[in-house]
């Protein structure tokens, strides 16, 4: 949920469950049943440490230049980002919840997908308080399916909505004319141009999203994967064609695939080097800031292909023993308040799409979101909607990672 969104597939190993946490469930209970204004009250000069995956500096530029100084100045609370990937923040939660340690460090989590499913499963996480929150209850259709639901897994209000992505190639246009429109084409052009194109591995978010792209386009048709639970047996044959489209490129791939980049962080820097001539990743409008900072250059712009672009929504939690849950809850609030949507909106930022409901606005600030221009390596919002398919559930994330390495990496 990696910018985005991110977030957040980073693998992580089923982890061996424990209950809810009583205690954690009644003091999450406790001050939820306490005003908004006690609760804002205690939050009032305490310190929020919000642990998330940090590979991407656009968000963390929009973080640190504009949250956490506003939620200083509104709320006198400190945000502190603590980068480290979600795998580790789930373990390092798992451990604390054996050692029964009610007070950890971590107060807010990024989180989605795989990660919220194990996190949810094992007892990890505070307990439901979105309906606590006045922003998500004033400003965002509430009942929307993709807040309901996590990559299939309900979410019975155990994560705000932070912001929603969807995903895109980019190109240098100065090095190519057209990208390619589908996943044959693009296998004629990885051919023509040995060396020019790669993707991350299956442990990494980015990598294992391309991967399912590539299952997407090997089914019948998109919806035998998103619409259904994940059967081995049922999906055999679209998995061989996959496999069998993987290990054809993997010759022409950047060092003849016998290396694969391990994070979206190592591929940008690739294609910004000019190693390779496209990258990839969640959110449709990341290139813009790293265009402005120079890092990829201006020639950059976006494409997606057939069968389409899935995206998704990325959410903030609160974990079983967070030491500061009025903290935690503030700052989760004014996230998702309509001006820190808009500034992370904006392509100097993180640019990536929002959440929240337009019409659900005031009209001055509806008219805020509908004047920026989210830049010209940016897709028109008409082709995204035209391009987006919905992620599967979560279970095929860790079966992609395991059967990538069998099939591609020792096959």
């Amino acid at each position: 949920m990696k910018r985005v969104y991110y977030l957040l597939f980073v693998s992580v190993f089923l982890l061996v469950g424990c209950g809810n946490s009583d205690q954690a469930s009644n003091s999450l209970d406790e001050i939820t049943s306490q005003p908004w204004s006690e609760i804002e009250e205690a939050a009032n000069g305490t310190t929020v440490r919000l642990y998330m995956w940090g590979g991407d500096e656009g968000i963390n530029q929009y973080l640190d230049e504009w949250a956490i100084p506003h939620l200083k100045e509104k709320y006198n609370i400190t945000l502190e980002r603590v980068p480290m990937d979600t795998a580790k923040i789930l373990q390092k939660l798992q451990t604390e919840k054996k050692a029964n340690k009610q007070e950890g460090t971590i107060d807010i989590i990024w989180i989605n997908g795989e990660n919220f499913k194990n996190a949810k499963e094992n007892g990890l996480l505070a307990g439901s308080f979105t309906d606590k929150l006045p922003n998500f209850n004033k400003y965002y259709q509430t009942d929307d399916p993709a807040f309901t639901t996590d990559f299939g897994t309900p979410v019975e209000g155990m994560e705000a909505p932070w912001g929603k992505v969807q995903f895109v190639f980019h190109y240098d246009e100065s090095k190519i004319q057209e990208p390619p429109t589908s996943f044959a084409e693009l296998k004629e052009w990885i051919k023509s141009h040995p060396g020019k194109f790669t993707y991350p591995n299956a442990t990494d978010f980015t990598g294992n999203a391309f991967l399912r792209h590539v299952l997407y386009s090997k089914a019948d048709q998109p919806s035998d994967i998103y619409n259904e639970p994940l059967d081995e047996g049922a999906i055999s044959q679209t998995a061989n064609k996959m496999w069998g489209y993987l290990n054809s490129i993997e010759p022409d791939l950047w060092r003849s695939g016998e290396h694969y980049p391990n994070s979206l962080t190592e591929l940008d820097k690739l294609y910004s080097q000019g190693e390779v001539w496209m990258t990839m990743g969640y959110n449709e409008a990341r290139a813009e800031s790293l265009i402005e900072q120079g890092v990829f250059p201006e020639t950059t712009k976006s494409f997606v292909m057939e069968p389409g672009s899935i995206g998704n929504t990325h959410f903030l939690s609160i974990p079983f023993n967070s030491p500061n849950v009025q903290g935690a809850l503030t700052a989760i609030n004014y996230l998702l308040s309509p001006e820190a949507q808009l500034a992370k909106y904006k392509p100097n930022y993180w640019g990536e799409n929002t959440p929240i409901s337009l019409e659900k606005l005031p009209e001055e600030m509806r008219k805020k979101f509908k004047a920026v221009d989210r830049g010209d390596s940016v897709l028109s919002q008409q082709k995204l909607e035209e391009s987006f398919l919905p992620e599967s559930e979560a279970a095929y994330v860790e079966w992609v990672e395991k059967q990538w390495f069998n099939e591609v990496v020792q096959g």
